[in-house]
């Protein structure tokens, strides 16, 4: 199958063989694919490997055949988005977080739309805890395991701006003591929900939260750019 001009991100790339690279890349239609880039560590490629590094949006002609795809021309669709520092480390997380939660070639109508969004937010210096947030929320949605943010778990009672939760993965919000280490205000749940931002505290626990869940989902599997975003922390 031919896939041409198609949006897309790169979202990891190694060295294949002695002259290509491997890429991992979300695309608009077809999802997230493993796409072998020929020669393009060679001087006379075509396709500046420069062009292939992670942010910049793309327009991608593709031959689709079993499990990987080859590339056969690359362009930037638009001006390349300039993430640097802290907001670069927040997009090298959001690049893992979609290639180890998600399948090659299952494609998830939403999820390229608030990727692309992410991307656009964490390059204008917006809260980067925020963004993370929302995209984390987005991404679990456009898997199938959208949170459950207007009502308690096991019923109808509504959240409670003031009430005391923890967030069970699979199950939802429970009533909870306010000394649970996963603890957090209903009020931050509902924020999430209306996607409106929390105050600094109510991020902080959010975070907490997120994290538990992801965890949950990747089978209890650290995230690599957890590590790194750690270390850069206690650098400080």
């Amino acid at each position: 199958m031919l896939l041409e001009q198609q949006p897309a991100f790169v979202l990891h790339s190694r060295p294949y063989r002695e002259t290509s690279l491997l890429l991992e890349c979300l695309t608009r239609d077809a999802g997230r694919l493993g796409v072998v880039a020929r020669g393009v560590r060679g001087a006379r490629s075509r396709v500046s490997r420069a062009q292939l590094e992670p942010f910049q949006p793309l327009l991608l002609d593709l031959q689709l055949r079993g499990e990987l795809a080859t590339l056969r021309h690359a362009e930037l669709s638009s001006l390349p988005l300039r993430l640097s520092g802290d907001a670069a480390l927040a997009g090298l997380y959001v690049n893992e977080l979609v290639v180890r939660l998600t399948e090659r070639q299952d494609p998830l109508s939403t999820l390229y739309s608030a990727y692309a969004q992410t991307l656009g937010r964490l390059a204008t210096g917006e809260s980067l805890s925020w963004q993370l947030r929302r995209f984390e929320r987005d991404l679990l949605a456009s898997l199938g395991y959208a949170m459950q943010l207007e009502v308690e778990a096991d019923g109808d009672a509504p959240l409670q701006p003031d009430a005391t939760y923890t967030y069970r993965p699979e199950h939802g919000a429970v009533l909870c003591n306010a000394t649970d280490p996963h603890a957090l205000k209903g009020s931050v749940l509902l924020a999430l929900g209306e996607d409106r931002m929390p105050d600094a505290q109510g991020l902080q626990a959010l975070r907490g939260t997120m994290r538990e869940l992801i965890r949950f989902h990747l089978g209890g599997v650290e995230l690599r750019a957890w590590r790194v975003l750690r270390g850069a922390l206690t650098r400080r």
